[in-house]
């Protein structure tokens, strides 16, 4: 992880307080088109995770935070796509990025609606998956179904990553004899 990715770490397990907020921002980043590209936010929450497994942040207010960020970015991203189309794709950086947009119509093609909930997995795919269910003309309820499923999964499963591989290196750490 950069020294940015690091020192956002320390400041997180300096003011535990804020966790969820700062789990609200950085997965509505990570889930907002255009913001996802430059946001690197799965790294954030898989280091977010280790410091669970040190002790340091509790998970469930950390789950919870990342599960709102992942819910309001996607839900924007979907309004954006409904609301401008395809205007959307022809701004910057997505139209520097036209193999995206095709694997994103790909994915629609060939697996409909559960491509929102895999969609929260697949970096390469996020910037552009909430946008291409709201321009294809998925009614809300039914993106919500799918995009809740993957919200939670996501914000569950990413922290859990890390504290799993925090648990790993610190039982590892303890089979070391000094």
């Amino acid at each position: 992880m950069d020294g940015i990715g690091q020192s956002i770490l320390a400041f997180i397990a300096a003011h535990q307080g804020w966790t969820p907020l700062i789990m609200v921002v950085f997965a509505a980043a990570e889930t907002t088109a255009f913001l996802s590209i430059l946001v690197p936010s799965t790294a954030v929450l898989v280091g977010v995770g280790a410091l669970v497994a040190t002790g340091v942040v509790p998970f469930w207010p950390l789950w919870v935070g990342a599960s709102l960020g992942a819910l309001i970015g996607s839900t924007f991203s979907y309004w954006l796509g409904r609301r401008y189309g395809g205007a959307m794709l022809q701004m910057r950086p997505l139209v520097d990025h036209p193999d995206l947009i095709e694997r994103a119509r790909a994915a629609f093609a060939k697996w409909g609606p559960v491509t929102v909930l895999f969609g929260h997995f697949i970096g390469p795919l996020r910037p552009v998956v909430f946008l291409m269910a709201g321009m294809s003309g998925m009614r809300l309820p039914r993106f919500m179904i799918y995009n809740v499923t993957g919200a939670l999964a996501w914000a569950y499963l990413i922290p859990k990553i890390g504290q799993y591989g925090g648990d790993l290196l610190g039982w590892l750490w303890s089979l070391l004899p000094f």
